[in-house]
């Protein structure tokens, strides 16, 4: 070191040449170790995030350790109730301990069938003997019981008369059947129907299910039910999808479903689209409703014939092959669809940030955002004006405030950082993002459509995949009649029996009468 200083000339501008040149050295290095540590941040932040995708506990996970643990406390109390039993002891308080909370005992419910029972008292007094008694009143006591679901063999009767005058022959006329020539009811065909795509039971878990209840179907059987009904609910989707496009305001996404290679024993990924129409939330009487889509990829073209009718505001995610519909169809022209950001995926780029450690900008985000959906959710329901005049005083200054927020931290963040990619996320929809400022009837996300992918999700774990793009096709249909009646606070069940005992001879030009706002579905049904 000494002979290096030994060495150092003696003018001083020369000096100040090398020192310029060691800060320029060190000034390099110390850009690298920025870029590095900057990249080594990134990776940690993927690395958290795709562990805690793979690892972590997902919704999905928490259920199930939720049943596990319910489980757990099922057996505990059914054992510690057997222990009772065996040894005569009453739960009591004197001797079961501490006092254990338990659920209030609620009023069974009145809607409930009521099935009497009425014991006989003894037919002599136990104190005189004495058989002479006066009724002096009763006591009820009512418990829950269950009736298990059962077939019926319903007897279709049609006499036959013949006319005194002229011999002529009148036979009465039942309705047609859902099946034709077959021994299927409208209950059957639609409770196999929601089995399948409703509660996700495949076809042959039915067919063990109703073996069990001495009634051999086979799957196969099944199968061509499900295809013939397909067929003939065919012209009530067509108006249902009429009535989703025919509004201003959606809600879009999509979600994968594995598809069975025929010959091939493996499956390749389809997509399932959803479009949501519900003003609910803006206070719209105009009944909601969702229909689905199967396309055996997800190129942009599949989005584009199907709102190809559509105009108005498309609220979905960041998904590229919705970007051409954003384009005017005329040089110069306005959109007919106009692009409403989902706040929901942006903030999601800040959340995943905060779980791999420490993130105070992300935190900051995340609080900021959260009150964006505090006004939204004080607004939820009034009508277009007050939202969007509420939205003018509240959110718009919290708005604004969040960007020049946003574009400050920006400036002084490594480019290449996870929060620099969400700021950069956030910031490059922006305009998207704030449409739900500027008019009352667009929401601030797009948690509709997501809400509406849940249960393909949901049945992707039980039926695995679909047999075929066709059979893709099929469940589209299905579910959005299923759905669409839920979202109309209808029993999806009770609702597909009633269309199918009307459809086969309802008119085609009155098939509107069918969809779920219009049907008045039966409570109790022969």
């Amino acid at each position: 070191m000494e002979e290096g200083h030994s060495n150092l000339p003696d003018d001083v501008d020369a000096l100040r040449a090398i020192i310029a040149a060691q800060a320029d050295r060190l000034a390099e290095q110390a850009r690298k170790l920025q870029s590095r540590d900057t990249l080594i941040d990134k990776l940690k932040v993927q690395l958290a995030v795709l562990k805690r995708a793979r690892f972590g506990s997902s919704s999905e996970k928490m259920d199930r350790a939720i049943e596990q643990l319910e489980l757990a406390l099922e057996d505990i109390e059914a054992a510690e109730a057997e222990a009772m039993a065996v040894s005569g002891v009453q739960a009591s308080s004197s001797t079961a301990g501490p006092a254990k909370a338990k659920p209030s005992r609620q009023p069974l419910p009145d809607h409930l069938p009521r099935h009497d029972v009425t014991h006989q008292a003894s037919c002599s007094c136990p104190v005189c003997g004495s058989s002479d008694f006066i009724r002096s009143g009763e006591t009820v006591s009512e418990v829950l019981d269950y009736v298990p679901a059962s077939f019926r063999v319903v007897r279709h009767i049609q006499p036959r008369f013949t006319c005194k005058g002229c011999d002529t022959q009148v036979k009465a006329e039942m309705p047609s059947l859902p099946i034709e020539r077959g021994k299927s009811g409208p209950g059957l065909v639609a409770h196999v129907l929601i089995a399948k795509y409703c509660d996700h039971l495949p076809l042959y878990r039915q067919s063990e299910i109703y073996a069990r209840e001495g009634v051999d179907l086979y799957r196969s059987t099944m199968a061509d039910w499900i295809g013939k009904a397909s067929t003939l609910l065919e012209p009530l989707l067509a108006k249902l999808r009429d009535h989703v496009f025919a509004g201003r305001r959606l809600h879009g996404d999509d979600t994968p479903v594995p598809v069975l290679e025929p010959g091939k024993g493996k499956t390749r990924t389809g997509r399932l689209w959803t479009y949501v129409r519900d003003g609910r939330p803006w206070g719209d009487t105009i009944p909601p409703a969702v229909c689905y889509f199967f396309s055996p990829d997800r190129r942009g073209l599949h989005p584009g014939q199907h709102l190809a009718t559509f105009s108005g505001v498309l609220h979905a995610d960041g998904y590229a092959g919705f970007r051409d519909l954003y384009e005017p169809h005329k040089p110069g022209g306005p959109p007919t669809i106009l692009e409403a950001a989902c706040w929901a995926h942006a903030r999601r780029k800040f959340f995943d940030l905060t779980k791999s450690g420490k993130a105070p900008i992300a935190e900051e985000a995340l609080r900021r955002i959260g009150k964006l959906y505090d006004i939204e959710k004080a607004i939820r329901g009034e009508p277009p004006d007050v939202r969007k005049a509420a939205q003018q005083h509240s959110g718009t200054p919290k708005v604004e405030a969040l960007r020049l927020w946003l574009d400050d931290n920006l400036k002084r963040l490594p480019q290449k950082s996870g929060i620099a990619e969400a700021i950069r996320y956030a910031l490059s929809r922006w305009k998207s993002l704030c449409r739900f400022l500027e008019d009352g009837t667009i929401e601030i996300d797009n948690n509709a459509a997501e809400r509406a992918i849940r249960p393909i999700a949901l049945g992707r774990k039980n039926w695995l995949f679909a047999g075929s793009d066709k059979g893709g096709e099929r469940a589209a249909a299905v579910l959005s009649l299923i759905e669409t009646a839920k979202l109309n606070d209808l029993d999806p069940e009770a609702y597909l029996r009633e269309v199918l005992t009307r459809i086969a001879d309802h008119p085609i030009n009155r098939i509107d009468e069918l969809l779920p706002w219009n049907l008045q579905v039966l409570s109790e049904m022969a």
